[in-house]
């Protein structure tokens, strides 16, 4: 998933950052003690590549700014994901506020892509999304090649809107698609996934 656009200072969708839990997965904001394992995974042009604003090579310089950055919640909310039973970290995910409206964001370790993590993050920050602002409409986009994003997406309910194009760090100017899902539908979506 990509963040695509500067980052805007709506209040609107200004939302904590409370702890979430998971099946799996103890949801956070990120903290100093994450920095080794942060560097390990996100020093990876495969996860890099996926992403607007992730620079590669990734040391810990990079691991202190982000930190900084999520800390300040100027960009929306930042979550680490560690594992509930070990506490080890895998990856991001957020809600980022852009000049299109509040949008989902995340990205996996390598060492721990196909095991659901990411769908089961978003699955948490989409009803968050909802549950703590008044949005109508929460979006999302991935880089066209990018499958495994695509899935996540769909899982959760979005319905594409369309493609762009998006500046990457690594990868210059790449196409993505547009996802958006609307109120009306997550709210029926909750009500199936309870049934």
């Amino acid at each position: 998933m990509v963040a695509e656009a500067e980052d805007t200072e709506d209040e609107s969708y200004a939302i904590d950052c409370p702890v979430l839990a998971t099946e799996r997965l103890a949801m956070r904001a990120p903290r100093e003690s994450d920095l080794e394992q942060l560097v390990t995974l996100a020093d990876n042009r495969h996860v890099a590549e996926m992403l607007a604003r992730m620079p590669h090579p990734y040391g810990e310089a990079e691991g202190r700014t982000f930190l900084a950055m999520a800390a300040s919640r100027r960009a929306g909310i930042v979550y680490a994901l560690t594992l509930k039973d070990t506490g080890t970290f895998v990856g991001c995910a957020g809600l980022n506020t852009t000049d299109r409206g509040l949008e989902l964001g995340y990205w996996i370790g390598e060492p721990y892509w196909k095991r659901g993590y990411a769908t089961e993050a978003a699955h948490a920050l989409v009803d968050l999304a909802f549950q703590r602002t008044s949005i109508q409409v929460l979006h999302a986009s991935t880089r066209v090649i990018n499958p495994a994003s695509r899935r996540v997406i769909h899982k959760c309910g979005f319905q594409y809107a369309g493609q762009g194009m998006l500046n990457s760090i690594v990868a210059g100017q790449v196409p993505v698609e547009r996802y958006r899902l609307d109120r009306k539908t997550w709210t029926s979506l909750r009500s199936w996934r309870s049934s």
